[in-house]
């Protein structure tokens, strides 16, 4: 064995040193690059194998003779010792491949469709723990976690296409609920609160580890309760009360509270939340059931509802509905949403059938993680259990329950130790309840009173063997007849009868004494087709004489009413280890998160197990791999495919029999000696055998589900048995030694197999469920692949299929001659690839399915009757790029995919339930109070399952085929991805407060200086950046000119913008070159510039280089001339792709004329005339398009159409719009004509009021994106920028950039560049919520966030007159609103225009505050608007508050509401704080408490304004008066 010396090196710190691994080709001559290395030290062979690719062998990095040299940083991690000797062999990959591997990302948003391209870009890469991966392409930074192999963790190992890549983001967003039920004030056995075991017990130590993991997890964090009142009619409440109340299915009246103690925070120390929840703690149960009392006021008693009969569904739709709108409110530093419910129960719930149907199709469909973490003890039985609402009051209903796969429980357990006593009791006893002596004697009385006779069973029933057979599961198949008679008999609890019946004990059994004998009710997703028949049949040998006796039972106990309803099969919760249920693609949906144990089942790692002296056999280990999270299959009565009941044999591999064609086969006969021969094996015991002895290798263990297409109904994985002896105690709490399964401490890099201690004997197989914290921590995103897929009969039975085919050449080729604008199209393979991603990125999964028996060395991914395809049809996710035939298969939830590319024809295959289940929708009220808040406020919201086969994929397909086409534009339904901004200018005011600390808030207008001539010209500059336009002739900045000048306005030098000239490189192709020289070289640099068309000159002010004024007798002709001088004229763009040469905006040329007329000739109107004589043309060469002042692009017609630089204009104007932000300018023509200043008198006092904005017939524009701008992406990226038509100083400009084809890094970039440029030009560019308002019962509302309603105080005149007395009646609405936006802008807010979506409603006039940080509305009050409306009847409440009102058309209370901007980033939100403030206050606070005052006219601060507007009304009549000169005075 040829030993090397090992050296290190850094990276980075010599070029030819750049790779892991640093080798001499000359000792390698067979090695090649991309090779697998294994590297290890000889004394200890069966330590630490280290793994590394050869990335580079190359002549001049290379090492001495038998030197290798690894980076050194992995050397430390390896504990690899510098100059010691290694060996170094080359090892086959496929030996050393990981099954899965996690990867963990932070501060980045990262969705599926990138994910699937970094792990095509990992494939057939070597990796090693905490190695950094940067995949340049995407734009991508993370870093390996934790790998598995065989079953056992490893340090390092190569990923090929079966790796499962596991993604997980420790910048999620988190909802953090706490149920604050009655148990939270009862004591645990160690004397604790159970709230105090949740805050200072679970909460401490889940922030712990996130600082210990470097989370930065976007947190909210809601307390909730139900409160019950004691009532029987609505007609008991009080008519405050009840907006909100709702009524339960037992007919008892109840609210719902919700208190949001954080609201989207990121920190880095928790422990000042955890004082601020213990503060709410205290008085919370208190002011939650006294929430209504009023003076001289009657309310039915309220009281805290426990844990069981809390709102816990109800909480986890309230968090999917902000969730579903991930793409709405878009930001870049996060990826990945997760909602844990904190509940001092137990795990057990008592719900509605309807709403966990709506919940588990909900959290399914769009792959979100839920936990519940429980701090009570756990129960003996399976948990989390969902107890159904039983609305059925006869005597006989029985109970129905469900185990939920789809929520990852964990329960919490303090590691404090009770000397005495190890202990840990599991049930709870009944607290007594003191009643009256004579009531205990009469229950006793009746209680002893019970004829002998009645329960003499007691002594003759054999319970245990009831229990086996009751809970026995079911074979699928069997033969016609056996299933026809099974069809006939409709109870299902023949054992029951037929019990009794052999034992002549039925004549006990009266349908009173039924309920005390019933049965629960199973799962509802065990709909099977032989309704439980068969779980009688056990003791019987012969099938044929079994089936007599049961006809018989049924005919001797014919007075027994059905138990329970029928076509069900029993679960018990105390024992479902052995209850299977049909695999579907739901119940696999997640699975790839979980990695493979030792005998190839899928574990979760927080079970640890307590271990014997001697270490288990791996035969054990089957039984004590547990995992927490229970299973539904589908919680739906349909009768479909997908809850059929199907058994295998082992060895084979059968169609799966589906209930509509009542088919069977006569082989299955076989498969049903497991169930039911003598010794009543239970057939899934067999394969923990049989797995193991199959092969040594586990990696070749195939995937059990897959193979059978069952499922274990408890459990997240669904592979694993439940055992009673789970436990919850804690390891370091009782003192016991626990073995994890799987050992997670980072540091230990061990043998292959981690190896950990086996402490003293504590006794066999106890389980313990610990705390998921990984999931806690580091939460999983969903994974891009699956396995399940439906086999081909029950595609054909219960799926509806439909396929269109796409041409992208041909279709491209159309659109390349009607497009105006050439853009490179999509490769037939990148449509292809770009319509995978988009599916991925919309939720599905990619199928991983094995090629038919092709012998595969090392891992091979899993196979079986539900994933087994037909030989023509078989697929790898990722087969080798040299095939021209490429297959895809993709699921979600019922809904299955098949891409298949054939040379240049793609196939779109789609599989649809032919049943789907009925949509649903819960209407749901509650009150919630968010922060900032006052009071519990009405809210309501809406539950509801997406019909995903509605989806209209067609469209999408043809516009990623287009290319983004106007023919197939992005619709609302299409999901597609949004970041909406607003453009503010920067305020200087701010910093007033801020950093100097002013007392008041109301200083906005203070500032006297106009600067709306800087605002239009840095805007100009900045519209040019973003749509990477060069001038020809360099418009100097305005600071920049050497000579003093005389200025139409006062400059702010600090303010205006310097252009920086040192521009990194890679920006500098993306930004506007615009010329500063100095003074000196002015000549030289024109002389040296005029080669190249560029003459810069020292100019007047408005940027344009001034020669002479115009004669007052001009032509239009000469003007002509003169804009045309390449040197004094107007300016042209450089050349560009879609716009023709000679090209200039508008605004531009009406500053040129201002400059140069001299009679009052008004500019517009000349360049009206020159288009009129076709002297100039709108850019686009449409000439029925008047002139717009503004950013509007014109150009020059009469030019040489010979010379070489000419270019023609498009000729196609919804073409050219598509290419070019135009956007015109109102509220500032002052700047280009001389008009009258406006009246200093406030709009709300004036005579005839200015109208309130700008309207034009279009309030938006959407325009093609190029949105890799960088060209650093691997894929063809694009989307689209919507933007405001209109642009006018004061007012917000909205943009937002829209895509669906784009990568989030990518988009990330091109934005951040915008911001930055924001503000080089005096701007910022603030991302601002799709709802700023959220408020209730809009269709996208957040459920957790609204409005503060602040009201505005109207008597503040003397004697309580009415404002606006003086004026007239109709025009008094209008001017209250001009009153509240002049309150507004004192307050440095800035109005929005936004489209009006509801004519009927009143009008509503937003603002934004011009830090971006807040925003105000004002609903309109006037009569015009008082229009009945009947969408805003049915949603009377409302979290605004007017007034406890039921109608919010007529609002009661004149105010605003008052919203934050959740999307500011958490840092820039919390750098406001005020300089010198007590306890650091924030700005944002500050100002909501100063708006508050100055509304509610404290200190008179309101009259004091009003006053102050009055004089300067009469202050201007006696001005115009003396001046006789009705409104034409100059603006002194």
């Amino acid at each position: 064995m040829k030993l090397y010396k090992l050296n290190t090196h850094t990276r980075g710190c010599n070029k030819s040193y750049d790779a892991d691994l640093v080798l001499n080709p000359q000792d390698h001559p067979t090695a090649k690059v991309g090779d697998v290395v294994e590297i290890y030290s000889p004394e200890d062979e069966n330590g630490t194998h280290l793994l590394l690719q050869i990335t580079e062998l190359n002549e001049q990095s290379k090492t001495g003779r038998n030197v290798i040299s690894i980076e050194s940083g992995i050397a430390t991690a390896f504990k690899m010792r510098s100059y010691s000797n290694v060996v170094m062999q080359i090892v086959n990959p496929a030996d050393v491949a990981l099954d899965s591997i996690e990867i963990t990302f932070k501060d980045q948003y990262m969705g599926r469709s990138e994910m699937w391209r970094l792990k095509t870009y990992l494939t057939n890469t070597c990796v090693y723990v905490n190695k950094k991966i940067d995949y340049n392409d995407m734009q991508i930074r993370c870093q390996v976690y934790e790998m598995w192999s065989q079953g056992e963790r490893v340090a390092s190992g190569v990923i090929t296409d079966d790796t499962k890549i596991v993604f997980r983001s420790s910048t999620s967003m988190v909802y953090l609920f706490l149920q604050m039920s009655s148990e939270m004030w009862d004591f645990d056995i160690h004397g604790d609160l159970y709230f105090e075991k949740a805050v200072n017990g679970f909460l401490t130590e889940l922030f712990q580890k996130w600082k210990k993991l470097g989370c930065n997890h976007e947190v909210t964090i809601v307390l909730f309760s139900r409160t019950f009142y004691a009532a029987k009619s609505l007609d008991e409440f009080p008519a405050h009360m009840r907006d909100c109340l709702q009524l339960d299915y037992k007919g008892r009246y109840y609210e719902d509270f919700y208190r949001v103690a954080i609201q989207n925070e990121r920190n880095d120390d928790w422990c000042t939340v955890l004082a601020q929840l213990r503060k709410l703690f205290t008085s919370y149960q208190e002011t939650v059931l006294r929430y209504h009392e009023r003076q001289q006021m009657h309310i039915p008693h309220a009281t805290n509802s426990t844990a069981t009969q809390g709102n816990f569904l109800e909480v986890l739709n309230i968090s999917l509905n902000t969730f579903e709108k991930h793409y709405l409110d878009r930001t870049f530093d996060r990826t990945g949403q997760l909602s844990v419910v904190i509940t001092p129960g137990v795990g057990v719930f008592s719900v509605d059938r309807e709403l966990t149907n709506i919940t588990k199709q909900r959290i399914i469909d769009n792959g979100v993680g839920s936990d519940l973490v429980c701090v009570g003890e756990q129960p003996l039985h399976a948990v989390p259990l969902l107890k159904f609402h039983n609305k059925d009051t006869t005597l006989t209903s029985a109970d129905d329950y469900s185990l939920p796969h789809w929520i990852n429980l964990s329960f919490y357990s303090t590691n404090k130790k009770i000397a005495y006593s190890s202990f840990i009791p599991r049930i709870k006893l009944p607290i007594l309840s003191a009643v009256d002596e004579t009531d205990v004697e009469e229950s006793e009385r009746n209680f002893l009173s019970c004829n002998q006779s009645e329960y003499i069973h007691n002594s003759l029933f054999d319970y245990d063997a009831y229990d086996e057979q009751i809970f026995q599961p079911l074979p699928a198949q069997s033969t016609c007849s056996l299933q026809r008679v099974v069809r006939a008999k409709k109870t299902s609890v023949p054992s029951f009868e037929t019990y009794a019946y052999r034992n002549n004990d039925w004549e006990n059994l009266t349908p009173t004494k039924i309920p005390s004998l019933r049965r629960k009710m199973s799962d509802p997703d065990i709909h099977h087709g032989t309704s439980g028949m068969l779980a009688a049949l056990t003791d019987a040998t012969n099938l044929s004489e079994s089936l007599a006796s049961e006809k018989n039972a049924r005919r001797t106990i014919v007075s027994i009413a059905p138990i329970v309803r029928p076509g069900r099969a029993l679960i018990n919760p105390f024992d479902p280890s052995h209850v299977t249920i049909k695999l579907t693609s739901n119940r696999r949906r997640w699975t790839h998160i979980f990695p493979k144990g030792p005998t190839g089942v899928l574990i979760q790692q927080h079970h640890y197990q307590a271990v014997p002296a001697k270490s288990t056999p791996a035969a054990n280990y089957s039984r004590q791999l547990q995992h927490s999270t229970s299973s539904n299959n589908n919680c739906n009565a349909n009768n479909n495919n997908e809850n059929d009941y199907n058994i295998a044999a082992a060895g084979e591999q059968y169609d799966q029999v589906s209930t509509h064609s009542l088919m069977s086969l006569s082989k299955s006969i076989a498969s049903q000696q497991f169930v039911m021969g003598e010794e009543k094996v239970d057939f899934f015991k067999r394969r923990h055998n049989s797995l193991l002895t199959a092969t040594a290798a586990a990696a070749n263990v195939p995937n059990l589900t897959a193979t059978q297409a069952k499922s274990y109904l408890w459990g997240a994985t669904g592979e694993q048995e439940w055992t009673p002896a789970i436990t919850t105690e804690n390891g370091n709490a009782t003192g016991k030694h626990m073995k994890p399964i799987v050992e997670v401490d980072h540091s230990n890099f061990g043998s292959s197999p981690l190896e950990a201690t086996t402490p003293e004997a504590v006794g066999k197989g106890k389980i313990i469920i610990g705390v998921d914290w990984k999931s806690l921590s580091i939460p999983a995103c969903l994974p891009i692949t699956t396995d399940y897929f439906p086999d081909k009969r029950s595609l054909h039975n219960d799926y509806v299929i439909s396929d269109y085919t796409l041409l992208p050449d041909d279709v491209n080729l159309d659109y390349a001659r009607s497009r105006a604008v050439y853009r490179k199209p999509l490769s037939t393979e990148e449509v292809c690839k770009e319509i995978v991603s988009q599916r991925l990125a919309q939720g599905f999964q990619l199928i991983v399915v094995e090629e038919k028996p092709s012998a595969t060395n090392g891992c091979c991914s899993s196979s079986g009757p539900g994933c087994a395809l037909t030989s023509n049809q078989c697929s790898t996710v990722l087969p080798p790029s040299a095939e021209t035939r490429k297959e895809y298969l993709l699921s979600i939830g019922r809904i299955f995919h098949k891409i298949s590319l054939t040379g240049s024809v793609i196939t779109v295959t789609g599989y649809r339930p032919r049943h789907p289940y009925p949509p649903i929708n819960v209407d749901y009220r509650y009150r919630f109070h968010a922060p900032q808040h006052e009071t519990y406020e009405i809210s309501g919201v809406n539950f509801t399952t997406e019909k995903l086969e509605n989806f209209n994929w067609n469209h999408m397909d043809l516009y990623i085929c287009t290319r983004g086409d106007v023919d197939y534009p992005l619709m609302d339904s299409l999901k597609y991805w949004r970041f909406r901004m607003y453009l503010l200018p920067r305020e200087n005011m701010v910093n007033k407060i801020v950093s100097f600390g002013s007392q008041r808030c109301d200083i906005f207008t203070d500032a006297v200086v106009d600067n709306t001539r800087e605002q239009i010209d840095d805007f100009v500059r900045l519209i040019e950046n973003v749509s990477k336009l060069k001038r020809q002739i360099g418009r100097k900045a305005r600071h920049d000119t050497p000579t003093p000048r005389i200025t139409e306005k006062n400059h702010n030098l600090l303010n205006a913008p310097q252009q920086s000239i040192n521009v990194r490189s890679k920006l500098e192709a993306s930004r506007i070159s615009r010329i500063f020289p100095g003074t000196d070289a002015a000549a030289a640099a024109a002389a040296s510039n005029a080669a190249a068309g560029v003459i810069p000159r020292d100019d007047q002010d408005d940027g344009f280089p001034v020669d002479i004024k115009f004669s007052a007798n001009i032509t239009l002709a000469e003007i002509f001339e003169a804009m045309k001088h390449p040197i004094t004229g107007v300016g042209y763009f450089a050349q560009t792709q879609s716009l023709p040469s000679c090209t200039f905006v508008s605004y531009d040329a009406l500053l040129w004329l201002k400059a140069r007329l001299s009679n009052g000739r008004h500019p517009l109107d000349i360049l009206e005339a020159m288009r009129k004589e076709h002297m100039i043309c709108h850019a686009s060469g449409d000439w029925s398009k008047p002139i717009i002042a503004g950013f509007v692009f014109y150009y020059v017609v009469q030019q040489d159409k010979n010379a070489k630089d000419y270019a023609p204009p498009l000729n196609d104007y919804s073409a050219f719009v598509n290419e070019w932000l135009e956007i015109e300018f109102q509220g500032c023509s002052f700047l280009w004509h001389d008009e009258p200043s406006p009246s200093e008198v406030p709009n709300f006092l004036r005579d005839t009021t200015a109208p309130q904005s700008w309207k034009t017939k279009r309030v938006y524009r959407q325009s093609h994106l190029e949105i890799d701008v960088n060209q650093k992406s691997d894929r063809m990226e694009w989307g689209h920028v919507k933007h405001h038509t209109v642009m006018q100083p004061g007012f917000a400009f909205e943009l937002v950039v829209e895509w669906v084809t784009s990568s989030g890094p990518i988009v990330s970039d091109l934005i951040s560049g915008w911001m930055r440029k924001a503000i080089h030009c005096s701007y910022q560019l603030v991302s601002v919520p799709a709802d700023p308002m959220a408020e209730p019962f809009t269709k996208k509302s957040d459920p957790l966030r609204g409005p503060i309603f602040i009201p505005l105080c109207v008597t503040f005149l003397p004697d309580g007159a009415a404002l606006f007395n003086e004026f007239p009646e109709e025009s008094r609405a209008d001017r209250m609103l001009f009153l509240q936006e002049a309150i507004l802008a004192r307050f440095g807010f800035l109005p929005c225009v936004l489209e009006e979506t509801n004519k009927d409603l009143p009008k509503e006039y937003q603002y934004v505050h011009c830090t971006g940080n807040m925003f105000a509305l004002i609903r309109c009050a006037s009569n015009k608007n008082q229009v009945e409306s009947p969408s805003r009847q049915e949603a009377n409440v409302t979290r605004c508050v007017y007034g406890h009102t039921n109608n919010t058309n007529v609002p009661k209370k004149v105010g605003f509401l008052w919203a934050w901007n959740h999307m500011i980033p958490n840092k820039k939100w919390k750098a406001l704080t005020i300089n010198n403030s007590e306890n650091g206050e924030l700005f944002q606070l500050k100002m909501l408490k100063d708006f508050r005052e100055f509304c509610s006219n404290s200190d008179q601060r309101l009259a004091n304004f009003w006053a102050n507007c009055q004089e300067l009304k009469r202050k201007s009549k006696k001005f115009e008066y003396n001046n006789n000169n009705n409104d034409d005075s100059k603006n002194i």
